[in-house]
């Protein structure tokens, strides 16, 4: 039997099974509200049966349709950006890389195992944590002259901060005259288009990861893209292998990425829903700042937040890094609407101690 040192997992949001154990209620029961997926997503076509029958075509039209859809010279399609961080650290020049404090879990950890010195920053609304990190990241500002990479996640996740194109690019151009690569992740980017670089990814130094499974509510597919220039995609594509992305997946991908109009009242309702929520959660004391899919808040008693919560069958995701809560959408019917203001008013009471 072997014995593998390995690194402990990185916590994520949809363990809805930690929660149905610790709490003792039932699955069915819970509305959950720990990640930052459409809760109401793309309509799933029927799938010909054959489909399940032979080995996915990697030779499809779904990356060319994927380029289209994102305004780019090429698209490699992965089995989630999960994938593509993975194999990221493998064909880029050895190091330092710059990750955010409080961002995507999984970059770290990837590139550290790989040997690259992982600097951590923070933005400037998290200046009060500058002790814990090694620079912070301004718009208009040098990035460190030691520095040769830099993985940028916009919309930010947990923390929704958003970053302007000419912002993101300035930073690859401080990257690029050093040899070096912007990574930028715009998983929770396809509601607010007006962010994504995709476009500008065939530039030398910069990388685009793009989701299938938040926008989309498409996460069980398992489906993102890279965006980049030809050598990063012919080295991507070499470490991918064949048959990455299954033959339904490609499937249900393609019609999501074709229907426009589904796209565009798709972006009207989660800003809706968005507001709403944040709204919500502001009347109930917890100062909301919020992407069309997910809502964060800053709050020094999280635990106790998502304690009192997860007691009424509703559960949310906790940071500990920055001591804050992470509020997905709920779907979008009345009776979930009424339910989860009902819990933030019994916590808030709780906490009041009233």
């Amino acid at each position: 039997m072997f014995d593998y040192d390995l690194p402990p997992l990185v916590p994520h949001g949809g363990n809805l099974g930690d929660a149905v154990r610790r709490y003792g209620i039932a699955r069915e029961r819970w509305i959950d509200l720990s990640t930052g997926i459409n809760p109401v997503g793309y309509p799933v076509p029927a799938i010909a049966h054959q489909a399940w029958l032979r080995l996915p075509d990697d030779e499809d039209d779904l990356e060319t349709i994927a380029a289209l859809h994102y305004g780019s010279p090429r698209a490699l399609a992965m089995a989630g950006t999960q994938a593509a961080i993975r194999v990221l650290p493998e064909v880029l020049p050895k190091g330092p890389i710059g990750v955010g404090l409080l961002t995507y879990g999984e970059y770290a950890p990837a590139f550290a195992r790989a040997g690259f010195d992982v600097e951590r920053f923070v933005t400037e609304p998290f200046a009060d944590r500058q002790g814990q990190a090694a620079f912070v990241l301004e718009p208009g500002h040098a990035l460190p002259e030691n520095l040769k990479h830099l993985v940028l996640v916009n919309p930010n996740n947990p923390s929704t901060e958003r970053f302007a194109p000419d912002v993101v690019m300035d930073w690859h151009r401080q990257l690029a005259a050093r040899g070096g690569t912007l990574v930028v992740d715009e998983a929770f980017v396809e509601a607010l288009p007006e962010l994504s670089v995709a476009s500008r990814a065939d530039e030398e130094g910069l990388v685009v990861l793009r989701s299938i499974g938040k926008f989309f509510g498409l996460a069980g597919a398992r489906v993102g893209f890279v965006l980049a220039s030809a050598p990063i995609d012919r080295a991507m594509r070499r470490l991918r292998g064949p048959w990455t992305v299954s033959g339904p997946a490609r499937i249900v991908v393609r019609a999501a990425l074709l229907d426009t109009a589904w796209q565009t009242e798709t972006r009207a309702r989660l800003a809706a829903a968005s507001k709403r929520l944040a709204e919500m959660l502001g009347a109930y004391g917890l100062d909301a700042s919020h992407t069309p899919l997910f809502a964060w808040a800053r709050q020094p008693n999280a635990q106790q937040w998502q304690d009192c919560l997860a007691r009424q069958g509703i559960w949310v995701r906790r940071f500990e890094t920055v001591a804050g809560l992470r509020v997905g959408l709920p779907a979008f019917d009345e009776a979930t609407w009424s339910r989860l203001e009902a819990a933030l008013r019994n916590v808030r009471s709780e906490t009041d101690g009233r």
